[in-house]
């Protein structure tokens, strides 16, 4: 076992894993959430403000997420796996994204 699988956190996924994944929607590019933005959704999780696509609550804090290229829906990752299902995608709204 190589280093780089053992300080990769629950939130990360391998690179060569990201390449290939796409949104099950869209087929739209994903790319990793900024930690930041990870403790942003997470607080509003804590809150109960956050619904899925299919619009349930989301009630079990993400160690990580994958947003979509269009910045409007981001798929939660949990323990290295990334949820893929398009009712599990969480919307996101452009606050969660700034930096303010």
């Amino acid at each position: 076992m190589g280093s780089e699988n053992r300080s990769r956190g629950n939130g990360e996924i391998a690179a060569d894993l990201l390449a290939i994944l796409c949104c099950p929607e869209t087929k739209q590019e994903v790319c990793l959430l900024d930690q930041a933005v990870i403790e942003r959704l997470n607080q509003r999780i804590s809150k109960g403000e956050l619904k899925t696509k299919g619009g349930q609550p989301v009630t079990e804090q993400i160690d990580g997420g994958l947003l979509r290229k269009d910045h409007t829906v981001a798929y939660p990752i949990r323990d290295q796996i990334p949820i893929m299902l398009i009712e599990e995608g969480i919307s996101i709204e452009e606050s969660d994204l700034s930096s303010t």
